[in-house]
Formats: C-alpha cells, sequence, structure tokens
C-alpha cells in the first residue's frame, strides 16, 4: 500500500512539473510571436498596431533617453514625434538575450533592437516586463537604450 502511495505521489510530481515545462515553452512562443508581429508592424511603419503589444492603460512605464513615461497614449505619441515617417522608422530587428519568468503571469525580456534606416542605423538595449491581463500577454514595462 505505501508503495502504491509513493508511485502516486511521483506521478503526480513528475506530471506537475511536466506540465509546468510546457506552459512556460507556451508562454515564450506567445511572447515571441507578440515580439515578432511587433517587428512586423514597425516595419509596415504601423506604430499603433507595434503598440498593440502594449498594455493600453495610463499605468505602463516606459524609460528612455533618461525619462520615465508613463501611459499608453503618451508611449505612442512619443513613437509617432520620434519616428514620424519610414525613413526614421526603418527596419527593426530584435535579438532577444533571455526570457524569464517572474512569476507564473509575468516574465522579463532582455534583448537588442537593431534599425536599420535611411537616416542612419540605430542600436540599442531592451528589458521589457511582459504581464497576462485578462488572458493576453501585454507590455507593462520598458525600458530602452
Amino acid at each position: 500500500m505505501k508503495i502504491k502511495a509513493i508511485l502516486l505521489c511521483i506521478t503526480i510530481v513528475l506530471l506537475s512539473s511536466c506540465s509546468s515545462k510546457n506552459s512556460i515553452e507556451q508562454d515564450h512562443e506567445e511572447i515571441m510571436s507578440i515580439l515578432n508581429q511587433q517587428e512586423r508592424d514597425w516595419n509596415n511603419h504601423d506604430i499603433k498596431g507595434f503598440m498593440g503589444g502594449y498594455w493600453k492603460s495610463d499605468s505602463l512605464y516606459f524609460y528612455s533617453s533618461k525619462k520615465l513615461k508613463s501611459g499608453w497614449e503618451t508611449t505612442l505619441n512619443s513613437y509617432l514625434k520620434s519616428y514620424p515617417e519610414k525613413s526614421y522608422s526603418g527596419t527593426l530587428k530584435f535579438t532577444i538575450a533571455k526570457i524569464s519568468a517572474i512569476t507564473s503571469d509575468s516574465y522579463f525580456v532582455m534583448g537588442e533592437y537593431n534599425l536599420t534606416r535611411e537616416i542612419g542605423d540605430a542600436t540599442g538595449t531592451f528589458m521589457i516586463i511582459f504581464k497576462r491581463i485578462n488572458g493576453e500577454w501585454k507590455i507593462i514595462a520598458d525600458s530602452s537604450c
């Protein structure tokens, strides 16, 4: 009887760890899908589409150029001002260095961005935080330099 109970416990632990691994892999795929869509939107100079990856809230935080900004609308307007036409936005390529869980419903992503542009290329690093909100992954904070 003890052996059956021990085997049952081992089975439950193994199944839950497999489920957790599958969940993490699925989260990574969903997050990468959002980042890939953001690249496509950016490369079509669809800044509003690019912003679809961000949480549409006044509690969104964006830190860049030594300035902390808050709000989805503020972030959108900042992007539109800095990248008014395709020659400024160019072609975006993300290089992801790390995706790591913070909690079961939040991840941080670290990487590099590369913009190939007519007006001159631009590169930098970023760290963004994704949170699952109402079943969807959204960027709630972005620090880029």
